[in-house]
Order: structure tokens, then sequence, then C-alpha cells
């Protein structure tokens, strides 16, 4: 079952094995996802008893694609929009929007498929953000049957589904670590904050997301380096919106990390 996406995640791990990152990748292809997701809930409850901290799953399931649909995933994360599953989607769309601006993701606002489950819902319930990535359109007539074969699929489309993966886990894994939620304090001038977080000593700089609740995407980030970092002024914003704000690390090449939590303006 789903060896397109076990193709995937050997080709990811093939290529980002090559070097080393700041943060550890876990790849793994579970088993006994059609009994109830055996293998990944078995695994999430036994690595969280053994003190792991997981800061996001990326299971690709169904990703081959087919000649002729359109060249684009689904994205399949929870609400509402400040939830974490939302929050690592948005982080997952901007960078596969830097680097394959022409292979976009459609949004789906649930866990999964009406009736369906995979196994990032097994990191879900137990507070772990998760996303499930799915090509465009599914054929459910050449899926769990000996039609389901490999002439079926489309490899310009299994590839692109494929440099996103390394996209995005090259930047998450590159960057300096998830930064803890920062704080915010409102300044006297209508429209102004004080933000201030612990700076992470190997973080080049920070990115500075301030979204207006209920964008479904970033808006165009705030950059400060890392002598400014940890205690900075922002002004200009719209007093009459209210914004959701968090911080990423960048480091010396550009990359972006994971976002902290969002922390509300009043």
């Amino acid at each position: 079952d789903n060896a397109s996406g076990v193709a995937v995640l050997l080709e990811t791990a093939r290529v980002l094995s090559a070097r080393e990152w700041s943060q550890t990748i876990i790849f793994v292809a579970f088993a006994g996802e059609e009994q109830n997701r055996l293998g990944s809930t078995y695994f999430v409850t036994d690595r969280m008893l053994a003190g792991w901290r997981f800061d996001a799953m990326l299971n690709n399931d169904i990703v081959g694609g087919r000649p002729g649909i359109p060249q684009s995933l689904r994205l399949f994360a929870l609400g509402p929009d400040g939830s974490p599953p939302r929050q690592l989607a948005r982080y997952v769309q901007y960078v596969g929007g830097m680097y394959l601006p022409q292979f976009p993701f459609s949004l789906v606002d649930a866990e999964d498929r009406d009736g369906r489950y995979g196994d990032h819902i097994s990191f879900l319930q137990s507070g772990i953000p998760a996303v499930r990535l799915t090509e465009s359109i599914e054929d459910p007539n050449r899926q769990h049957n000996s039609g389901d074969t490999a002439e079926w699929l489309d490899y310009n489309y299994l590839r692109q589904v494929t440099q996103i993966n390394i996209a995005v886990l090259g930047n998450a894994a590159g960057a300096p670590a998830r930064p803890v939620v920062p704080s915010l304090s409102p300044m006297a001038e209508p429209g102004a904050y004080i933000l201030t977080w612990i700076p992470d000593s190997s973080a080049a700089g920070y990115a500075i997301s301030f979204r207006p609740v209920g964008s479904p995407t970033y808006p165009q980030f705030r950059y400060v380096n890392s002598s400014e970092a940890g205690n900075i002024a922002i002004t200009g914003l719209d007093p009459a919106q209210q914004y959701a704000v968090s911080i990423a690390g960048l480091d010396g090449n550009g990359r972006i990390g994971l976002f902290s939590p969002e922390v509300l303006t009043p």
C-alpha cells in the first residue's frame, strides 16, 4: 500500500542523508494503516514514552499522480485558522511555493478524505502537528486492487512531490530549531508592538510574521538580523486588525525554519 509515498520517502532520504542537518529527520514507512493505523500508533506512543519531541509530521500518501491530472497537491490540514496542523500547512505551502511555484497546493480543511484515514492522524491524536499530502485527483478504481500498477504513474508529477519534500525538510532541518512562542506587548501608538524572545545563537536572523487572523497564508515577512533579534518594536500595523504573530529562525544560507506557535495581538 502506498508505493508512491515510499518511493518519495526513499529518494528524499537518499538526497538529504548526504548532508549534515541541524535537526533530526526520521523517515518511516508504517505498516498496518488499514488495520486502524497499528504501526504509526505504536511508533508515536513508544517514541513519546521514550522522551522524543516531534516538531511536525509529513504524510505522503497516494502521491504518484497520473497523466492529465492537475499539477498540484491536495494538503489536508484541519482548522481552525490558528491550529497547529494549519500552521504547518502554511509553512509547507510557503516553502513549496518558493522552490516549485508551478506545483501549488490546494488546502483541504479536514484531517483526511471522507471516511478515510492516514498515519498522520496518529500524530494529530498525540498533539503533534501533521498534514497529509495527496495527489490532486484520485482514481478510487486504481486503489487496493490489481489495477494499481506503475505504468499509470506520472513520474514527472512524482519527481515534483519529492522535490517539495526535500525543500520543506531541508529548510526545517537546516535552519535553527523552532522557537518558543514570543512575548508581545502593545505600545502607546496604535498598531505598534514590542516583540521579545530569547534568540538562538545559531540564527543569522529571524523572519517575523504578522498574519491577519483569518488569512490562509503568510503575509510578507519582516526580517531582523541576529544583532537586532530578541527585543524589537513593530510599527505601522492596522490597529483595527487582529494579527497572529510568530517567528522563525534563518540560517546563514537563507533557509527558514519552522515558525513558533502564534500569539494574538490584543
